[in-house]
């Protein structure tokens, strides 16, 4: 147990992909305290259970019957199964659950930070550079940080939570390509046509 109850590190994880959200991918004009809220709730759902509470852990086991001794391995809940299906042991299991989870993650943040250097100080619509694959690189990122924490440790809150975050994010995107057809009319209309709103692969 002694992972557990670390409310430091529940704190300081929260605070930094907080800031993160908040520096690189919300505008002042733009801002959506809903959708943010939202965020955060995950985030703080997701953080105390890494490091504060197993609460899924207990529940599972009180309410299903499984035995999972709370540690910092058995948290990854995909690399127990993995074990228990005897298709991987845990160690091997939490390594692949972290490796795919880790890039997953510092995709999501390279995402976020290019979509924001690129129209930070953008007069007109930008169309180039990470723009060209996505509409919205910057909510992808966010969604693609926060499928890669439900890969690398799930939990009943954020597994829930996670389509209503989905689902809010992509209400906010077209919200924002109501604003921006306004103000560009015709050219962002062309542009909406060969890019995706999420992502693009050619």
């Amino acid at each position: 147990m002694d992972w557990y109850g670390n409310w430091a590190v529940v704190i300081a994880s929260i605070l930094f992909f907080t800031l993160i959200v908040v520096g690189f991918a919300y505008a002042p004009k733009k801002r959506d305290w809903k959708t943010l809220g939202i965020y955060e709730a995950f985030m703080v759902a997701l953080f105390t259970e890494m490091f504060g509470f197993p609460l899924t852990i207990f529940l599972l086991s009180s309410i299903l019957g499984i035995t999972i001794e709370p540690t910092g391995e058995t948290g990854h809940l995909i690399a127990v199964a993995l074990d228990r299906l005897g298709i991987l042991g845990l160690e091997k299991g939490v390594l692949l659950v972290m490796a795919i989870s880790s890039v997953m993650i510092l995709t999501g943040l390279a995402l976020i930070i290019l979509g924001w250097k690129k129209i930070h100080k953008a007069t007109g619509l930008v169309t180039d550079g990470i723009y060209c694959y996505s509409r919205h690189p910057q909510y992808l990122g966010i969604l693609l940080i926060t499928s890669a924490f439900i890969i690398q440790w799930p939990t009943i809150l954020t597994l829930i939570m996670w389509p209503i975050l989905v689902n809010m994010y992509i209400r906010l995107a077209k919200k924002e390509e109501k604003v921006m057809e306004e103000m560009f009319g015709n050219e962002y209309l062309n542009y909406k046509d060969k890019t995706a709103m999420l992502f693009t692969i050619s």
